[in-house]
């Protein structure tokens, strides 16, 4: 793979957007689908459980103006979608394990597509809103006592 093939970051944030839109429930019809897509937070909250990292701004970037030129994602007022080129790549790709999705889905895109170039920009300031409001989402409430409990005070 050249510096003008995909990477796999590119590939970790399709796989990523693939499954925070819920494009990967294989019985799920696109029409159920939220039309407005999803957004960063939840794409980041989707790579952080894949890979055990939340990207940085610049592979959210990068991926998203390559996958964006390639016509296999959109993205509009800050909510990302997968096209319907995007979603029969998906849907086409071989089966594989969670573990090895994003590899496989690489192997696809390099076989399949060419990555674009899209004239596409992340600010820095909402890459860093996006993570945190991730981040404030997955701290777990704390577990409350019910009220007037008899075995706790």
């Amino acid at each position: 793979m050249g510096e003008n093939g995909w990477r796999w970051s590119d590939a970790w944030i399709f796989v990523s957007l693939v499954i925070a839109s819920g494009a990967g429930r294989h019985r799920r019809s696109a029409s159920s689908r939220r039309p407005e897509g999803v957004r960063l937070a939840d794409v980041l909250s989707t790579a952080d459980h894949l890979n055990r990292a939340i990207p940085q701004r610049g592979e959210v970037e990068t991926a998203v103006r390559r996958l964006l030129g390639a016509g296999l994602v959109s993205v509009s007022d800050g909510w990302f979608r997968i096209t319907a080129d995007g979603e029969r790549l998906w849907r086409g790709r071989p089966s594989a394990g969670v573990a090895t999705t994003v590899d496989t889905v690489q192997g696809v895109l390099d076989r399949r597509h060419t990555p674009g170039s899209a004239d596409w920009t992340l600010d820095e300031a909402d890459h860093a809103a996006a993570v945190q409001e991730y981040l404030v989402r997955s701290i777990p409430s704390p577990r409350r006592s019910p009220e007037g409990h008899p075995d706790r005070d």
